[in-house]
């Protein structure tokens, strides 16, 4: 599975943004999809999921009320639609997936798209 994450930009605190993770080479309905990111100087971070089946969605706290993520398995687009951004938003995002079910560990994931990077500005 190839994916190729996009959507990133410049955005001011409290405007909204929408990623998309887009996968080629394999049907995508059978993959748990997750979103990570990387601040400057920290460790990459578990940001949310949606099982293979876009039946169930999972959330960090820190993006809980703000963030969604849904899956369109025909156009094997997965979409995280970022609302109320904040500052500490900043970060490179990353879509991952697995064969396996739901994780927030970066070390499983099997496939890994190129990050794309969103600022938010105070």
């Amino acid at each position: 599975v190839q994916l190729q994450a996009s959507g990133g930009g410049l955005v001011q605190a409290g405007g909204s943004l929408r990623l998309s993770c887009a996968a080629s080479g394999r049907t995508f309905n059978s993959y748990t999809v997750t979103w990570f990111r990387q601040a400057p100087g920290k460790e990459r971070e578990f940001v949310v999921g949606i099982s293979w089946s876009g039946g169930s969605t999972y959330s960090a706290e820190s993006v809980k009320g703000r963030f969604t993520i849904s899956k369109d398995n025909v156009k094997s687009i997965v979409y995280l639609q970022m609302n109320n951004l904040k500052p500490e938003d900043t970060a490179v995002y990353y879509c991952a997936a697995t064969i396996r079910g739901f994780t927030t560990t970066p070390q499983v994931m099997n496939y890994w798209g190129k990050g794309t990077l969103v600022t938010v500005s105070s």
